[in-house]
């Protein structure tokens, strides 16, 4: 296996130099570059092209989230790797928009880090183990907000006609249980089909179970 090629990007030369002695110490790593500033980082990657980038998400004068989102548009084939001494959602989110594949907090043991280098080298994407669930969290919650936006146009009142079509009862059977006449329960279908966009009541019903709409009532 080639050497990996590692760009370091710390505005601290005291952790550049730490962080160089560790990963020199591998025979699988190189260090062609370091970088103090997100200009220079950006200027160091388009001059190396290393394989990763680690980097400070927090840098003097500027970025390492601008720099990644920089560095993964120049570079598509290099891959970064945020380091942080904090453990913060925004940060991480923004990190992982601007490219990413590893969020590795700064306390992280050395054999722990080699191993975060060595899967993005392979195109696995790394995260810290203390941040898992704070992803799988906003992801539940990003999934939540997307189904409720997808009945966003519907009334209360819509819904409810639209779970019961999902349950596949009739008009009349829809009048009954929630004391409509059967014409304003046709009103209600003709207006529920027109706004999700779909042409007839399975196609509605369809979309009600995808989207969970029993979750949104």
């Amino acid at each position: 296996m080639s050497q990996l090629r590692i760009l370091l990007v710390d505005d601290h030369e005291v952790v550049r130099l730490g962080l160089k002695s560790l990963l020199e110490r591998q025979a699988q790593f190189h260090v062609v570059a370091e970088a103090s500033n997100e200009t220079e980082a950006v200027e160091r990657a388009q001059e190396h092209k290393p394989d990763i980038v680690l980097m400070d998400i927090r840098l003097a004068g500027g970025s390492g989230i601008e720099a990644c989102n920089k560095i993964t548009r120049l570079l598509p084939e290099t891959r970064v790797i945020m380091l942080t001494s904090y453990a913060e959602d925004e940060m991480l989110f923004a990190a992982i928009r601007a490219g990413a594949v590893g969020y590795v907090l700064k306390q992280v043991g050395g054999t722990d880090l080699i191993e975060a280098i060595e899967s993005a080298a392979r195109g696995e994407a790394t995260l810290d183990p203390s941040l898992t669930q704070r992803v799988f969290t906003e992801v539940r919650r990003s999934i939540q907000r997307e189904e409720a936006s997808a009945f966003s146009d519907l009334t209360n009142q819509e819904m409810h006609v639209l779970d019961a079509i999902s349950e596949g009862k009739t008009n009349r059977e829809i009048a009954e249980a929630l004391f409509l006449s059967e014409g304003t329960v046709r009103n209600y279908v003709s207006s529920i089909l027109s706004k999700l966009g779909v042409s007839n009541r399975a196609e509605a019903a369809a979309y009600a179970i995808q989207h969970h709409l029993k979750d949104n009532l």
